[in-house]
């Protein structure tokens, strides 16, 4: 497995954008997220973050701080990560994994209102959900449905 150790999150910059434009995604994962070029424009709250290895784009992911995290939690200080996505061509490297483990530091450095982050993981989405398991985050035992179907919230306290 290739080293990880290159890994840093960073908010979007206009010099991300080619890059993130060429990401793809297997058929069986494109259910489940949405491809960052579907993220051209956010709304006041919403946060571009490009996870780059050195300084290659590999993945993606954004972060609110809208009205919207209130469908995942009561705390008025969470945030809501959503969209998370690893390139095709780069998938299978640890690269989601290093991303989500410097998650705590790079929210208390950037968003120092934050003390959680929830999101929403497909019940059917087995590989996330370890994957989330394995960088902190726990299964609150609130359920919501989705587009596809019943989605577990989980929680990662900062």
């Amino acid at each position: 497995m290739e080293r990880t150790n290159h890994i840093e999150l960073k908010h979007f910059t206009y010099e991300h954008m080619d890059s993130l434009n060429t990401f793809e995604l297997p058929k069986e994962q494109a259910q489940f997220t949405s491809l960052p070029n579907h993220y051209k424009e956010v709304a006041e709250g919403q946060y571009r973050i490009v996870i780059l290895y050195g300084t290659e784009p590999v993945g993606f992911f954004l972060m609110h701080s809208t009205d919207r995290v209130k469908e995942y939690s009561d705390n008025p200080q969470a945030m809501l990560l959503t969209a998370l996505s690893i390139n095709k061509a780069k998938q299978g490297k640890g690269y989601a994994k290093q991303a989500m483990l410097l998650l705590k530091e790079f929210v208390t450095t950037e968003f120092p209102h934050c003390n959680e982050i929830v999101l929403a993981v497909n019940h059917k989405n087995i590989a996330a959900q370890q994957l989330y398991g394995k960088t902190g985050f726990q299964d609150t035992g609130k359920r919501k449905i989705g587009p596809i179907g019943e989605q577990l919230i989980m929680s990662l306290k900062v």
